[in-house]
């Protein structure tokens, strides 16, 4: 069997607050220097309890470009908005996709009852970088709902695999990518194994959000511990070693160069200043605070 071995099991870097709503571990590109691409940033919000309150933590208004954010709910609630108009809550298990490209403005908040009554809180956000060819197209949102997302059931009640985007066993996710991309959530009940299979050029990584697992019946990775691969080989086995949730990152790596600065992200310098010229000309539309 042509396995794919590990590079690092990595465990979270300290945490830093995001706006005032998010405590986040930066696990790429800054926490650790490691190869993801398409995916160019992981914020993992460990979870934590956040007290009751009446006016809702969060993060305000802000401008992106030239990728998408990719927003993973595991507990707690955020509400969205955008300045193309859209907006949503995501509440466990949902998933918030928004392309930027050419450029939006963006807000997330606690979502209102949920910061009425306080309690747990963990997500995941990533930044999907985009093609030179698509950074400047138009944007676009994909909200989807975990009661909505398909999923493979393991035999003998071992969980299931839930595919936010990619192809896992024929069944093809939700979210439409504009690169290849396999973004699941692994759920398996105490002794249950899964399997997987990407080619050996994919950036693989697995997020081990609750439990624990054993990769390639040989190491073990723990709550809050991300696994990244070397590029080689195709197939991973993972077994539970107690009830576990583990996002599942694989894709093909996009080889161009990247420039950023703050929250764009694009091929150039020249790009950048464009990108900060157009944001403070207004040409990013209009979001109230």
């Amino acid at each position: 069997m042509d396995t794919k071995q590990i590079n690092n099991i990595l465990k979270a870097p300290a945490p830093h607050m995001v706006g005032d709503g998010f405590r986040v571990h930066n696990f790429f590109p800054s926490g650790y220097k490691i190869d993801m691409s398409p995916f160019f940033l992981m914020d993992y919000g460990s979870k934590i309890e956040f007290s009751a309150r009446r006016e809702p933590r969060g993060v305000g208004v802000h401008p992106h470009r030239g990728f998408e954010t990719v927003t993973i709910a595991y507990h707690g609630a955020v509400a969205h908005h955008d300045s193309s108009g859209n907006s949503g809550v995501i509440y466990p298990g949902d998933v918030q996709w928004m392309t930027a490209a050419a450029g939006v403005l963006h807000k997330e908040y606690h979502e209102e009852q949920y910061s009425l009554t306080g309690g747990p809180f963990q997500m995941v956000q990533l930044w999907v970088n985009l093609p030179a060819k698509n950074k400047m197209g138009k944007p676009g949102y994909q909200a989807i709902k975990q009661a909505d997302m398909v999923h493979f059931d393991l035999p003998e009640n071992g969980g299931k695999i839930e595919i936010i985007a990619g192809n896992y066993q024929g069944i093809k996710g939700s979210a439409s990518t504009f690169t290849p991309i396999e973004v699941y959530n692994a759920r398996l009940n105490k002794g249950a194994k899964a399997n997987f299979s990407f080619p050996a050029n994919f950036n693989t990584g697995f997020m081990v959000i609750e439990g624990g697992i054993k990769v390639n019946g040989s190491e073990n990775a723990a709550t809050d511990s991300f696994v990244h691969f070397k590029n080689e080989g195709t197939t991973i086995e993972i077994e539970a070693l107690e009830n576990s949730v583990i996002l599942i990152l694989s894709g093909e790596p996009i080889n161009e160069p990247i420039v950023q600065y703050g929250p764009f992200l694009m091929n150039t310098e020249a790009e950048i200043h464009q990108a900060i010229e157009d944001y403070n000309q207004g040409r990013f539309g209009y979001l109230e605070e």
